[in-house]
């Protein structure tokens, strides 16, 4: 796929998000001139900890897009085991695509063509309600989330309280 056609896909998948929304998140461009890098704003998903946050994150899609997944990540802090302290978001979908090598994902969880800037969200959203503690890219949020589940929504509950800050 040429990127021309990446971009012409990433206005159209805009376009459709502009026009009817989403409930859970809002997306738009960093920079008017560049459909390759977007700025989103998650809702936190409403009955989880994460409820009542606000939380900005990027994605950045590379020119072979739809083949190659976009990057993800967030801006807002935010304590998850499957979002690294950098903000990085680690989950399946935005992996690359075809086998893991290290056995653990199967192809058909991993990146695929038909996924949507929508259907990433979706996914995030949800990962953020029901975390995989199995697969953590922050160790110490994933051990805290087991073992001191106290202590993870203290911290929890500060970064939603900052990103509340950070949007007023």
């Amino acid at each position: 796929m040429s990127e021309l056609q990446s971009s012409l896909l990433l206005k159209k998948q805009l376009a459709e998000l502009n026009k009817n929304p989403v409930e859970g998140f809002s997306a738009g461009l960093i920079d008017e001139n560049d459909i390759f890098r977007w700025e989103v704003l998650i809702i936190g998903p409403p009955d989880t900890l994460y409820e009542g946050g606000f939380f900005k994150a990027h994605l950045y899609f590379p020119k072979e897009y739809p083949l190659r997944p976009p990057r993800m990540k967030f801006v807002t802090e935010i304590w998850h085991p499957n979002i690294e302290k950098n903000g990085d978001v680690c989950i399946s979908i935005l992996h690359e695509p075809g086998d893991d090598k290290w056995g653990y994902e199967k192809a058909s969880e991993r990146w695929l063509p038909v996924h949507t800037v929508e259907t990433i969200l979706i996914s995030v959203i949800s990962m953020l309600a029901d975390p995989n503690d199995e697969s953590a890219a922050n160790v110490d949020a994933a051990k805290e989330w087991r073992e001191s589940y106290p202590e993870f929504k203290r911290k929890v509950a500060r970064c939603v309280r900052k990103s509340q800050e950070e949007c007023s």
